[in-house]
């Protein structure tokens, strides 16, 4: 039985050897990846990490594969001084949206944008003043309740299989938005973070 997943893979034969299964897998992510560079907006980039610099407090929401990615991203951002969570539980991260307020910014990510409890979170989080910050597809019904929209345009058939260079896009963005920040924030914080990295360097084994 032919793998379902492969259709996102028109290319690949049924009885395609390893080498071609890396080579056109690789292919196929660095041709996402040269798409969203080429049409991912830098005044949307500028104006997310304005908000991001100003945020009290940042919480990522993402429901399945997209909970991951979320957590990749606030494992990123937890170091710049501000409070942040990942949530990927739908009740979990609608009930903390409706506590947010003035200051505080969500970042959501979804490659569909049609998520109806991702949807929910973010109406309740804008009704009470806080921003949303959206990861998706352009066209997708998140785009327009967002406060700044970071597009992924990249067409995944979710129903059928687990999402692929969506994934990788969403985490190429989030680095963008990490180092962004960084910029922002770091001259405030040069002696705490390398503070956290001695830290981290006394766990590691010597080479």
């Amino acid at each position: 039985m032919f793998p379902p997943f492969i259709v996102m893979y028109a290319a690949i034969r049924s009885d395609e050897p390893a080498a071609g299964v890396t080579a056109k897998v690789l292919d196929r992510t660095i041709g996402a990846l040269i798409a969203v560079r080429n049409s991912l907006s830098s005044d949307s980039v500028a104006a997310a990490i304005d908000i991001l610099s100003a945020a009290r407090r940042i919480e990522f929401y993402g429901a399945g594969g997209s909970g991951i990615v979320a957590l990749d991203m606030q494992h990123k951002f937890f170091k710049f001084g501000v409070p942040s969570v990942a949530y990927s539980d739908p009740h979990t991260y609608t009930t903390s949206a409706a506590l947010l307020g003035v200051g505080d910014v969500v970042i959501a990510i979804s490659n569909t944008g049609r998520t109806r409890d991702i949807l929910d979170g973010c109406k309740f989080a804008l009704n009470d003043g806080a921003k949303v910050i959206a990861i998706t597809h352009g066209s997708s019904p998140l785009v327009r309740r967002a406060t700044v929209g970071l597009y992924a345009n990249v067409d995944e058939d979710t129903d059928i299989f687990s999402p692929m260079t969506s994934r990788v896009s969403h985490l190429a963005i989030g680095d963008i938005l990490a180092v962004g920040l960084a910029l922002a924030r770091v001259p405030a914080l040069a002696e705490k973070l390398a503070e956290a990295k001695g830290v981290l360097e006394s766990r590691r084994v010597d080479a």
